[in-house]
């Protein structure tokens, strides 16, 4: 069962709309989990966090290295890891043209298990593209942590990469009597 302090959190803080909404990978959705509103609200963001490190933590061994994707994961990842004591990177979409043209911000060593944190999972190809850059800086990224699954392809998808998609909730849940 889904943690419901974080359904309730994220409803309370109006991350769920509905409506018609064009989702980043070109569909349609008569909901959106808004990921910024979610993000930016203190309460949300510690109970996300917590959640997180506590899937980090559980069998008791020093946490891995955490990964972002930027923009939208970095607060998620920084929080994580503030509350887990982990390092973490910054997986940008593309390596930036100017200053030292990193795809990869931060500390990385070649053959580091990585964990990467995402904010809502879809098809889960902005996934995949992060793991692939960490996987060709040498990382090893078998597991991707995201707040809500929306059970659109994205675990399928990521399991074709061999890497296994843990959510927090998914749209099922978060969506269980949301009284529209």
């Amino acid at each position: 069962m889904a943690d419901q302090q974080l359904i309730d959190a994220l409803r309370e803080a109006e991350a769920v709309k509905f409506g018609e909404f064009e989702l980043s990978h070109g569909g349609t959705s008569e909901y959106y989990v808004d990921k910024y509103v979610f993000e930016t609200d203190p309460h949300c963001l510690e109970l996300i966090a917590a959640a997180f490190a506590d899937r980090l933590l559980a069998d008791g061994d020093a946490p891995p290295r955490l990964a972002g994707v930027a923009l939208g994961a970095v607060p998620l990842v920084a929080a994580t890891a503030v509350e887990t004591g982990a390092p973490y990177v910054i997986v940008r979409k593309q390596a930036k043209e100017y200053g030292t043209g990193n795809r990869i911000e931060g500390e990385l060593a070649a053959g580091e298990e990585v964990v990467v944190v995402e904010d809502i999972a879809t098809t889960g190809q902005s996934a995949v593209d992060a793991v692939e850059a960490l996987r060709e800086a040498g990382a090893v990224v078998d597991r991707v942590l995201v707040v809500v699954d929306r059970e659109e392809g994205a675990r399928e998808h990521l399991a074709e990469n061999d890497v296994e998609l843990e959510s927090l909730l998914t749209a099922s849940e978060l969506l269980a009597d949301a009284g529209r």
